[in-house]
């Protein structure tokens, strides 16, 4: 749900389709996912399912690190924003029944809002609503623990000036799906938690899917880990603040059962699934697009604390992917790409991780400090926890850099590389092919 120093990206390209279940490299896909967490860098679960039926299934790492309680299948994971796709899907769901519109008006539920009698459910759900994200807030870190009422979060978010006019562009936005959630629960008399559980997941048969509370391992559920020398239990935000943007635990299972579902009918018609679905633009209702060669996938990543996800769907191949992670520095999207690689037989080596470089407390001293660039709107501050570099960028949380080439640093899951020049002060931030200079203040 709430991103790091800057946004992670939906990206997965470069697929071929060509091959069947019948020739999956099982041996492949287990050692690619080894190699992943023997080096530390991610523990998470995947399925891959075709025709609706899951063809390859495997979990690595922890669901309690500390007590050494070992992640399987049936592991369930914070799924973050992919939770905005089953309230896009009930919000379509309400439209059927003729219980809103999608030119119905936020004026009619929460006049209080900013601009609300302009604003739609359509802007809502694809973005374009200029209502600010309450979790770029820089207030948001103090209280995302603490159980917040929906009276004390509308307060928050109609108190917080708009980004843009409704609908003059595209802008995440987590306020967008709170605000949905709440609608439903308006529209039905009835808690989100519970309009899940009987609008989808009882509907299509889901074991392990529902609107997630206090980790409980006991109760297979994995707690949020962050590695810095060994795997680092982190925060856990309060489930009563992320609702219809992000508060749904689950499986890989689970989730890729429901892309199907939902693309063969199950959920809605085709024509509201037909709206749902990006066109022009990489997003629509609760739902990004990715290319894939020739190929269009449909999905949503998700983040929130330290769990990263994704599920993608390709229709026309009806294989559906999806990688939830507890912890980890390789993003998930990546993961999922490199597995369909080699589920789909594509050319592919297994990685080779560069040994990382020792550097001492000491040694990362000469990278400390504020630092900023013209034009660009955040500061970020680089600061050490023992032998670990973190960054900090103005408002958002801090992240944990590794390094194995002098003066130069990463941040895998978004695809950062900071390059110091101590002699002159300063850093070149390498992001998406944009390079920013920063100088220290």
């Amino acid at each position: 749900m709430r991103r790091n120093l800057l946004a992670l990206i939906l990206a997965i390209g470069g697929l071929n389709f060509a091959a069947s279940a019948q020739t999956i490299n099982s041996a492949k896909l287990d050692s690619f996912l080894n190699v992943l967490a023997a080096n530390n860098k991610t523990m998470g679960s995947i399925a891959i399912a075709q025709n609706g039926k899951i063809v390859y299934q495997k979990a690595v790492g922890y669901a309690d690190a500390g007590k050494q309680i070992a992640a399987n299948t049936k592991t369930k994971y914070r799924i973050g924003s992919i939770t905005k796709m089953f309230t896009g899907v009930i919000v379509m769901q309400l439209a059927e029944e003729g219980k809103l519109t999608v030119e119905t008006t936020l004026d009619k539920f929460y006049p209080q809002m900013p601009n609300a009698g302009k604003i739609t459910v359509a802007m809502m759900l694809s973005h374009r609503s200029g209502l600010h994200n309450f979790t770029n807030d820089p207030a948001y870190g103090g209280y995302m623990a603490t159980p917040q009422t929906h009276e004390q979060l509308l307060s928050r978010m109609a108190a917080m000036a708009p980004d843009f006019e409704p609908g003059e562009k595209y802008a995440y936005c987590n306020t967008n799906f709170v605000l949905l959630g709440y609608i439903i629960e308006k529209i039905t008399g009835k808690p989100y938690a519970e309009e899940i559980k009987e609008r989808i997941v009882s509907k299509i048969g889901l074991a392990d899917t529902y609107y997630g509370g206090k980790i409980n391992v006991a109760n297979s559920e994995a707690l949020p880990y962050k590695y810095n020398g060994g795997w680092q239990e982190g925060p856990q935000t309060d489930m009563s603040i992320p609702a219809g943007a992000g508060a749904i635990e689950s499986t890989p299972a689970d989730l890729v059962k429901f892309a199907d579902a939902l693309f063969s009918g199950k959920l809605i018609s085709n024509a509201s699934l037909q709206k749902m679905m990006p066109v022009a633009e990489s997003y629509g209702f609760a739902m990004g697009k990715s290319n894939l060669d020739d190929k269009i996938g449909y999905g949503h990543t998700g983040a929130i604390d330290a769990y990263r996800s994704i599920l993608s769907y390709f229709p026309g191949d009806k294989v559906a992917v999806s990688y939830t992670a507890n912890g980890g520095s390789i993003s998930t999207e990546k993961i999922a790409l490199d597995a369909l690689r080699i589920y789909f037989n594509k050319p592919y080596a297994l990685p080779v991780f560069a040994k990382p470089l020792a550097l001492s407390s000491v040694d990362l001293d000469k990278y400390l400090g504020v630092y900023s660039s013209p034009g660009f709107p955040l500061k970020i501050t680089f600061t050490k926890n023992n032998t670990t570099l973190m960054g900090t960028a103005t408002g958002q949380a801090a992240i944990a850099f590794e390094t194995t080439v002098k003066d130069v640093f990463t941040f895998e899951p978004a695809g950062i590389v900071i390059e110091f020049d101590t002699a002159k002060n300063q850093f070149t931030l390498k992001q998406n092919g944009n390079t920013t200079v920063f100088t220290k203040e």
